[in-house]
């Protein structure tokens, strides 16, 4: 048994790296990760040097900046089912063979999407992630609510969800605010993955 599966097996959180010298990219992505996947442990270096000094190994995957695993591609390669390159272009021309992109310079909700796409199916149909914790079995909110909620993030505008639902547009306010008030969220991204993770909203349809 390897020492991720061990590790896993054994109650320990399932670790993932981020390697990237832009601290402000670091933390962004930390805390979207942390939240599309919030059994995880995250691990980040500035470099390569500094995550070699750790066990490489133990790691599920490394999300890296482009730069780094150009100037250290060997390394990765030999790694590549766990490796996520980060880059700032959607260009397939631009991004490299044999790796898994993820760009980073988009808006906060498309980003979000793209991480739910990887939570979901993952390396090699999800094998290579980690489990998450699954959502608490209790329903915080009504039928009416969550079926305000999946419109909300599948883009839809409080007009739009009057409409196709057959109420009045205060009604869709009203119900968003309790929304919002229950989960203790406030920006769409963050809707965005509750909807997902407790199955209110395929991936696919936002």
């Amino acid at each position: 048994m390897n020492e991720t599966l061990h590790n896993t097996t054994m109650g320990f959180k399932p670790k993932i790296a981020i390697v990237d010298n832009n601290t402000l990219a670091v933390i962004g992505l930390k805390t979207m990760l942390q939240n599309v996947m919030p059994s995880i442990e995250i691990d980040t270096f500035n470099s390569y040097e500094a995550l070699q000094m750790h066990d490489m190994d133990s790691f599920f995957h490394y999300f890296v900046a482009i730069k780094i695993v150009l100037e250290n591609r060997m390394a990765f390669l030999e790694r590549k089912h766990k490796t996520i390159v980060l880059t700032t272009s959607n260009d397939p021309s631009t991004q490299l063979s044999y790796f898994k992109s993820l760009c980073i310079n988009v808006p906060e909700e498309q980003l979000v999407k793209s991480l739910l796409q990887l939570e979901q199916h993952g390396h090699a149909g999800g094998k290579n992630l980690p489990k998450t914790i699954q959502p608490v079995k209790t329903k915080v909110l009504s039928d009416r609510e969550i079926e305000v909620l999946s419109l909300i993030v599948q883009g839809l505008i409080n007009k739009e969800i009057a409409d196709q639902l057959n109420i009045g547009l205060t009604t869709v306010i009203s119900h968003r605010k309790n929304i919002m008030d229950k989960l203790g969220l406030k920006s769409v991204s963050a809707l965005t993955i509750y909807a997902v993770m407790h199955g209110y909203v395929d991936i696919n349809n936002i």
